[in-house]
């Protein structure tokens, strides 16, 4: 295969170890995906299987049409009927897929950092799978994070100096904590907004809460996060949540939308929950990016594909 300056990686499964040139160069790979660009030949069959413990739309399905545009043969899993129901652990699943012959497990689970005990087994065990992080609990969400940025340098073809609101249940969310520590490196400005019970002093390091109000006007980019209520079941605030006043008060309606800079764009992960993050008859404005995120997610994700595929020299690569 042609030898190019590409990212390499073993596995995939963070945003933190990524260096600012890796960040632009998977950017700049995807983005020649998106733009018709050659994906690399395959010489050799290369076998993945997707293993979502938790429900997915967006990230499952493109994950699946990244890794058909790149000819990878998808070996369906569905844990639903899988031995884990059995109390099979984690790890022994992962070492039947190697044992049969799958070379990447793409992985979403609800623990955070599931992954530590697949790539750091003890002394007695030697797993060797690549693996790559759909999403871990309230830890880390990778492909959503980058997929972002790619999404930010599309429009603005930068990061130094844009102005970046993350709005919601912060707290809880996988999508922030990437998201904002990768915007600070890349010289992004980043502020939060939404309940301060969703906040913590720890984000402080990365930016500054704001009342909404006074973000809307001076942001570049308005991210809006999904309200978890699912990951609430010790928290007393759920028991008090309205979506009304949740809107009123911390969604983009269309007097804020009407009130963002003229070049400014809305973000949002999904799922949405219509009429709290965002008014329903706004997911589909000009300013909202919302689709557009889950198309440059296949890209990215053919993009991170490609480096676990060149980190463990699968497919032919040398």
């Amino acid at each position: 295969m042609e030898n190019l300056n590409l990212v390499s990686l073993p596995n995939f499964v963070s945003v933190e170890n990524l260096s600012v040139e890796e960040v632009e160069t998977l950017i700049n790979r995807a983005e020649y995906f998106k733009n018709g660009g050659a994906t690399p030949n395959l010489t050799e069959p290369v076998y993945i299987t997707n293993m979502f413990f938790e429900d997915s739309s967006r990230t499952h399905t493109s994950f699946e049409m990244a890794e058909r545009k790149l000819g990878l043969t998808v070996i369906p899993f569905d844990p639903a009927h899988s031995s884990v129901n059995k109390g099979e652990t984690l790890y022994d699943t992962s070492l039947i897929m190697e044992a049969v012959g799958v070379d990447i497990e793409v992985i979403r689970h609800s623990q955070n950092e599931y992954y530590q005990n697949l790539i750091y087994p003890h002394s007695h065990q030697h797993l060797d799978i690549g693996i790559i992080n759909a999403g871990d609990g309230s830890g880390q969400h990778p492909s959503q994070c980058l997929l972002d940025m790619m999404t930010i340098h599309e429009h603005f073809k930068q990061f130094k100096g844009l102005k970046v609101a993350i709005v919601g249940d912060i707290t809880n969310s996988r999508v922030a904590k990437s998201n904002m520590e990768l915007l600070h490196r890349l010289g992004a400005e980043v502020y939060f907004s939404g309940p301060e019970y969703w906040y913590s002093n720890e984000f402080d390091r990365f930016g500054k809460y704001e009342e909404l109000d006074k973000l809307i006007p001076e942001m570049d980019v308005m991210m809006l996060l999904r309200v978890q209520h699912e990951r609430h079941s010790d928290d007393p605030n759920e028991k008090n949540f309205d979506a009304k006043a949740y809107h009123e008060k911390y969604g983009i309606n269309k007097g804020r939308y009407q009130a963002l800079k003229p070049n400014a764009i809305i973000m949002h992960p999904g799922p949405i929950n219509h009429d709290v993050e965002l008014s329903a008859n706004l997911v589909e404005s000009d300013k909202c990016m919302f689709t557009r995120q889950m198309q440059n997610g296949v890209f990215m994700r053919m993009a991170m594909i490609e480096a676990v595929l060149r980190g463990r020299k699968l497919g032919g690569h040398k």
